[in-house]
């Protein structure tokens, strides 16, 4: 059978990375890894990285399955056909970094500072991204889905062909964002902090609809 006419709207395509069936695995954090390092074909798996601080770092065709990173600043990453699977990215600084064709899947981002970073063609599946800083975040071809982002910040975040589905953006900073045409009618939205001119053109629920009664000056009579 097709896909229902719902399924249809709130699909979005997004190119996977391009990640070969087997990867040697690679262990690059037994030292200190140094700026405009760059990482290309490998796996690294069940690690923790900490007290790392460099620039520019790449990594591409890399996948990061149950890697912990504590007190790790990569500022300017540059990530290119990359999966995190099962990482915990939580205050991790990754600002004005570049993301294409990644997915993040089952990780953990509280906290997580990716302000002012590029991303085109990625995923985030599942992932818990509370109080996550993604403000001037410039996005493309992007979509998070069954995922927590409650008070992440997407201050004047720039959307193109982004998806929110089945998320929680409770008390969600999204000022300065503009939602026209974009569909938040599977998500929760309670709190969600937004101006009226933010919202032109979003698509929401019915029942969404009382969430922003007071932000459009609305008395609901019972």
């Amino acid at each position: 059978m097709g896909r229902s006419m719902e399924d249809k709207k709130s699909s979005l395509e997004i190119i996977s990375p391009n990640l070969p069936n087997e990867l040697d695995r690679l262990t690059i954090f037994d030292k200190n890894i140094q700026s405009e390092d760059s990482f290309t074909m490998g796996i690294i798996s069940n690690a923790l990285v900490e007290n790392q601080i460099a620039e520019h770092v790449s990594f591409e065709k890399i996948i990061f399955k149950n890697v912990t990173f504590h007190n790790v600043s990569l500022k300017y990453l540059d990530l290119v056909d990359v999966r995190f699977e099962n990482c915990d990215l939580s205050n991790m600084d990754l600002r004005e970094s570049v993301l294409h064709k990644v997915e993040m899947v089952n990780c953990k981002m509280v906290g997580t500072n990716m302000s002012e970073s590029t991303l085109r063609n990625v995923q985030f599946d599942n992932c818990n991204g509370s109080y996550a800083l993604f403000r001037f975040l410039n996005c493309k071809q992007v979509n998070f889905k069954n995922s927590s982002l409650c008070n992440a910040d997407f201050y004047k975040a720039k959307f193109l062909k982004v998806g929110f589905n089945n998320t929680n953006l409770q008390q969600t900073g999204m000022s300065g964002a503009k939602l026209k045409g974009i569909d938040l009618s599977s998500c929760k939205l309670e709190g969600l902090g937004v101006t009226v001119d933010d919202l032109d053109g979003c698509i929401v629920s019915p029942e969404q609809v009382m969430s922003f009664s007071n932000l459009l000056g609305l008395i609901i009579k019972s």
